[in-house]
């Protein structure tokens, strides 16, 4: 498992926490931070996923990288 998969995990549930501290006191942006450090949360966890991924599958990675770099070089030129 990868660490930014624990990291992510830890930051959502803080963000949860936060998130609901903020709308019983009413506090917005004690709310908005919450919601904030969730999608942090998330956005590390799927970098984890990622790196998780192309750890057990190199050749499968380097094959899709491939494939959207030729798309995109592909859209570039039209």
């Amino acid at each position: 498992m990868d660490e930014n998969r624990v990291t992510g995990a830890a930051r959502e549930t803080v963000g949860r926490v936060q998130e609901a501290v903020g709308g019983l006191t009413g506090n917005r942006d004690y709310q908005a931070r919450g919601a904030a450090n969730q999608m942090q949360g998330q956005a590390e966890n799927v970098l984890g996923q990622l790196c998780d991924n192309v750890r057990e599958q190199p050749l499968t990675s380097i094959a899709i990288a491939a494939g959207i770099g030729y798309i995109l070089g592909r859209l570039r030129i039209l």
